[in-house]
């Protein structure tokens, strides 16, 4: 897992990806997660390799896993600039316009 992510990192991510960025959970699951379908997805873990979601698509619950592009991270400020990028890759890939808050890294 790497020193710095310990599970209270793991926690809080969630807490903000599941509360402020549900909406883009969907997006990233739908894009880069291949769940065409996803109409939830909730975040449930995360490691220096990706992120792990439970999607809900077509009634089913499924398991997720998006890797981050520039895995393995190194610090946790590489967290945010993984997850906006994820973001807007899959809103490339989906054909939707980028929104403002992942047109750059925060």
């Amino acid at each position: 897992m790497g020193s710095w992510m310990t599970p209270a990192v793991v926690t809080a991510v969630m807490a903000h990806m599941n509360g402020d960025h549900a909406a883009d959970n969907v997006v990233i699951c739908r894009g880069l997660g291949g769940v065409a379908a996803a109409s939830e997805a909730t975040m449930t873990g995360m490691d220096v390799h990706g992120i792990d979601f439970e999607v809900l698509a077509g009634g089913a619950r499924t398991a997720v896993r998006v890797p981050f592009a520039g895995a393995p991270l190194r610090e946790r400020a590489q967290v945010r600039a993984e997850v906006t990028a994820m973001f807007r890759e899959s809103c490339v890939l989906l054909g939707l316009e980028v929104p403002d808050h992942a047109r750059g890294e925060h």
